[in-house]
């Protein structure tokens, strides 16, 4: 990234206003640092599930993470992908047969069964499943059990499980390919912020990020909202809604400062971390959390996962990619650098290596 012309960035991403000596120079708001669960305890329930989420909770997680996809009649679901034979038991059900079909999502062309084609109450009478099971076979032992939640029904348990425990329960939603929703006519902005402000999430010190691999979907948030925002970031490519500037781009010193314009914090790839060697360990760790805290700008790196297929060489346990390796080294590595959040499918693992 040394390589990148600041004019460059500046000229693509550059909002009409500038940043704010008080935003710039904020500090990070959370005093620990924070474990989300990503798409709840997804190492060891099918995720997106309000078992996955439950679970989650009960081992401690700070934050649970939805995936936000919508229905044909506009109620935000969670799944990682708007298409979901993957994760439920689509492809079985003979009366949903005609509805497969091909899309060009992001650029890319997906064939199967897409949320925006079903009603709530359809997607209701599916089943969730498994979606890595080569590598999490004892998860398979929950398919079928659980349904797909709507973010309703999390931000109820969420609630629900805060008064119950007396810690809070954060929530950490994603729009999942919100200018594709907002194409077809079904944007993600106002059932979403509806939705928040119905669980009386409003102010900037709400258990509330709202993250998005997108720009401009966070920009157009930004006005609306005080909850804190995320700019999520891929170690390759380029946003989904902006092919004219790559995400290494706006990872530089320079990027990150138009970052904090519309942005609370970033959620890096973990390898803009600390990059692997070519022989698969952990390298020496980049700039960008400290170039990120001079701007303002927390940092939860993802994704953090047990199995050996994930991890670096060193904390790989054998050659079984199912294996379960030295997760807690990983992330004490990453703890070092000084990020203020990490996601992870391993809630137990993670909360055990930052205590």
């Amino acid at each position: 990234m040394k390589f990148l012309l600041p004019l460059l960035i500046a000229t693509l991403l550059l909002s009409p206003f500038s940043i704010s000596e008080s935003h710039a120079m904020e500090k990070p708001l959370e005093g620990q640092v924070i474990i989300i669960a990503h798409r709840g305890a997804s190492g060891e329930r099918p995720e997106h599930t309000l078992g996955s989420y439950s679970l989650a909770i009960a081992q401690g997680a700070d934050y649970i993470e939805p995936d936000l996809v919508l229905t044909k009649d506009g109620v935000l679901v969670a799944r990682h992908e708007n298409e979901i034979s993957e994760t439920t038991d689509v492809a079985d059900k003979a009366e949903f047969a005609d509805r497969k079909m091909t899309k060009t999502i992001d650029g890319q062309k997906m064939t199967g069964w897409f949320t925006e084609d079903f009603t709530l109450a359809e997607l209701k009478t599916l089943r969730a499943k498994e979606r890595l099971p080569q590598l999490r076979s004892a998860n398979m032992a929950f398919d079928g059990q659980f349904d797909i939640p709507t973010f309703d029904e999390i931000l109820a348990l969420a609630k629900a499980q805060s008064a119950a425990t007396g810690r809070t329960i954060g929530i950490y939603p994603e729009t999942k390919h919100p200018s594709y929703f907002t194409a077809i006519g079904l944007p993600h902005e106002a059932p979403l912020l509806a939705a928040l402000t119905k669980y009386g999430h409003v102010e900037k010190s709400a258990p509330v990020f709202i993250q998005s691999f997108e720009v401009e979907n966070l920009k157009a948030l930004r006005p609306k909202t005080k909850l804190r925002l995320i700019q999520l970031m891929a170690e390759t490519g380029s946003p989904p809604d902006r092919s004219d500037v790559t995400y290494a781009q706006m990872a530089s010193a320079e990027g990150l400062k138009i970052v904090a314009t519309y942005a609370d914090g970033i959620g890096p790839n973990k390898a803009m971390v600390i990059p692997r060697t070519l022989l698969g360990n952990l390298g020496d760790p980049t700039t960008l959390v400290a170039d990120a805290h001079k701007v303002g700008l927390a940092v939860h790196p993802w994704t953090f996962r047990r199995e050996n297929y994930f991890l670096p060489l060193a904390q790989k346990s054998g050659v079984d990619p199912r294996g379960v390796g030295d997760l807690n080294a990983e992330i004490k590595a990453y703890l070092a650098t000084g990020v203020d959040g990490i996601f992870s499918d391993n809630v137990t693992e993670a909360i055990a290596a930052r205590e």
